[in-house]
């Protein structure tokens, strides 16, 4: 643990150290494990050993290594949270959590789920009414329970049922999906009860009748009905002399940006104390939470609201990527780890891509006068993170140019999330979309919690929004064509809105530090995605447990240990404990320690074309500098050229004999 960097994810050493210590802590006592993970160093201790790092100075002693567990007692059943110092081998705090506190989801807990379901009597009884031709079977989803009563404290799990077609393990199994929903409590896996699923557009529902045999909407291309296109020839991504990035363990440096790559259970890919030219721009960013609320209001998919940070994790669900599959060109890839209910280290390998892309022009002009040109191409490096939760795929991606800009990037691809429907007669509902026979896909939203804690020049800063207005038509403005805009100081904690109409931008700047230029302090901005917040109502549990999703702009003075935008406990959660709890202290915000949070997102009303699998919803936020730098910062960037680049043109049809040789075509 000498050599490991203050932001160096957990280790497989570490894990099995936390298990020692907390075995020792509770003798004679089983344990299971939910989580076992790096605990952040604290920030005030954190700042000189980085600060030392990026001026070439001498760094004092590291900052204490923590470690996270979140486990159950198998005696009693409680919920513990403890505190490891990896240093000293001792608990700092262990702490049981109260009873309505449910921890998130383990990937040993769902497959376990999916073994009780499928074995238990009353649910083999409904599977047999189906009466399924041979070789069909059913699985299942194991699906966060949601909530719908606050005196709920029992760990339950909806199973949405689904009928498997074929043993190909591409098989689409979302296109039949069946009208009986089993309930389990995950502790004592009884079954809770037998839910059955409305199949048309009021709440009534049916028994488990045998299954009508409709045709599947496969999307493997071995079950696909129709040929493969044979006209796409290779395109292939070289860099004979490797990426211009270099990586020393986890730090990452890359034309004039130095950052370091983190990785969680919870959040997966982290970036830490990012610098630019050896400038302090950001200290964290992160993808803090996300919420998929349903709009189905038939029971019991009124709960069906999924928190895929909060619980289950991005870290846990990332993908293991493959070379040439998922990223193009010269690629690095970073691993992970998690620790399985025993506590033992599991890796998650190529859990995180990193790799450059070309993005079109970054700057051109052409003296007209002249004709001289100045062409600089765009090259990006992407660092990126898949997961797939159930049925959906988040691709997600920080991407740096060379003009200082990072653009933070979500892709929504998968497979959506279906429900049994009667539509043979030409029924709809309001709040769906029929995608298939027998199948329909509902309305939802998926917003995403961007926590940006930055650093501009130093730790202390100020956030305010920049609105742009006409000036008014007086002596000042005499043809009525000006404009201007209008700073609004963020000066306590609290919330804003995005506005189109004002072209509101927000910007983050350091008031002690002043552009000799524009005679402004120094700023990035955040360009924000104006998106449609959470349609539920605020009576609703959907929104009460959701609260960052009830506006787009979060402004909190930092504290420790506030990372999760709706709390650090969303698993059947009544009210969320997160950042809207922080905003409400009316802190200071001023020229102060602050973190800024941007949710946006995708209001997803499906369509048939995302059906069997979804092509990519993209949605994107920039971080720009305005006023950072007294130029272009990418002025430097050489020239693009044929030499360099070794394009190829494309060959001219030869010119054929015959009567479509145009010099012989008789008008």
């Amino acid at each position: 643990m000498a050599s490991l960097h203050p932001f160096d994810p957990i280790t497989p050493g570490e894990i099995q150290l936390a298990v020692t210590i907390l075995e020792s802590a509770f003798p004679g006592v089983k344990l299971r494990y939910k989580r076992i993970d790096l605990q952040e160093p604290i920030k005030q201790d954190a700042i000189p050993y980085i600060e030392a790092e990026r001026l070439g100075k001498p760094r004092p002693k590291k900052p204490a290594r923590l470690l996270m567990a979140l486990f159950h007692r198998l005696d009693n059943g409680s919920f513990y949270k403890a505190l490891l110092n990896a240093d000293t081998k001792s608990v700092v705090s262990a702490k049981e959590l109260p009873k309505d506190v449910q921890g998130p989801l383990d990937v040993d807990e769902m497959l376990e789920i999916e073994q009780v379901c499928l074995n238990h009597p009353a649910v083999k009884a409904e599977i047999e009414k189906l009466k399924l031709p041979s070789g069909m079977t059913v699985c299942l989803d194991p699906w966060i329970y949601g909530t719908d009563d606050p005196k709920e404290t029992r760990r339950l799990f909806q199973c949405y049922m689904y009928i498997v077609a074929t043993d190909h393990p591409g098989n689409n199994q979302y296109s039949l999906p069946c009208k009986f929903s089993p309930v389990f409590d995950g502790i004592t896996h009884q079954l809770v009860r037998m839910d059955y699923l409305p199949g048309g557009a009021d709440f009534q529902t049916t028994d488990t009748q045998p299954w009508k045999p409709v045709p599947t909407i496969q999307y493997a291309h071995e079950l696909l009905d129709e040929p493969l296109r044979t006209d796409l020839k290779p395109y292939i991504v070289q860099q004979p002399e490797g990426a211009s990035f270099n990586v020393i363990g986890n730090a990452v440096s890359w034309q004039k940006w130095r950052f370091r790559v983190g990785f969680n259970n919870r959040e997966g890919l982290v970036l830490h104390n990012v610098t630019y030219d050896g400038r302090n721009t950001f200290y964290r960013l992160s993808f803090s939470e996300m919420t998929v609320p349903y709009g189905d209001p038939r029971g019991p998919y009124h709960r069906k609201q999924a928190f895929d940070v909060g619980d289950v994790g991005f870290g846990i669900t990332a993908n293991q990527l493959a070379l040439g599959c998922d990223c193009l060109g010269h690629i690095k890839y970073f691993d992970g780890y998690r620790t399985d209910a025993q506590g033992v280290p599991i890796q998650l390998q190529n859990v995180i891509c990193m790799h450059e892309q070309d993005n079109g022009l970054q700057h051109k002009h052409t003296n007209y006068r002249s004709g001289a040109a100045t062409v600089v191409r765009n090259r990006q490096l992407v660092v990126q993170m898949i997961c797939t939760v159930a049925n959906y795929e988040y691709i997600f991606a920080f991407i740096f140019d060379q003009a200082a800009n990072i653009e933070l990037e979500v892709r929504a691809t998968g497979i959506l999330s279906t429900v049994p429907f009667d539509n043979e007669n030409g029924q709809t509902v309001p709040w769906g979309t029929n995608v298939g026979p027998g199948v329909m896909a509902p309305f939802h939203q998926h917003l995403f919690s961007l926590r940006v804690d930055p650093a501009l020049d130093g730790f202390k800063n100020t956030i305010y929004y920049e609105d742009s207005v006409p000036m008014p038509e007086n002596d000042s403005n005499p043809w009525s064509i000006g404009y201007t805009t209008e700073k609004n100081i963020i000066k306590q904690s609290g919330s804003a809105w995005t506005s189109v109409d004002r072209h509101r931008v927000f910007k983050i700047r350091n008031d002690n530090i002043i552009n000799p230029v524009t005679h402004h302090p120094i700023a990035y901005k955040l360009q924000t995605s104006p998106s449609q917040m959470i349609l539920a109502s605020p009576k609703s549990f959907g929104t009460k447990r959701a609260q960052f999703a009830t506006r787009p702009i979060w402004v909190t003075k930092y504290q420790e240990d506030e990372l999760f935008a709706a709390g650090e406990f969303t698993n059947q959660s009544k009210s969320s404990d997160g950042v809207e709890v922080w905003a409400g202290r009316n802190d200071v915000v001023e020229d102060e320690d602050v973190v800024l949070w941007h949710t946006f997102g995708l209001t997803h009303n499906p369509r048939p074309e995302d059906f069997p699998v979804m092509p990519v919803e993209r949605v994107s936020v920039m971080l720009k500098p305005d006023g950072f730098f007294t130029k272009n910062p990418a002025l430097d960037v050489p020239q693009s050229a044929q030499s360099f680049n070794k394009s190829t043109l494309h060959p001219e049809p030869r010119c054929c004999s015959g009567p479509q040789d145009r010099h012989q075509v008789k008008l």
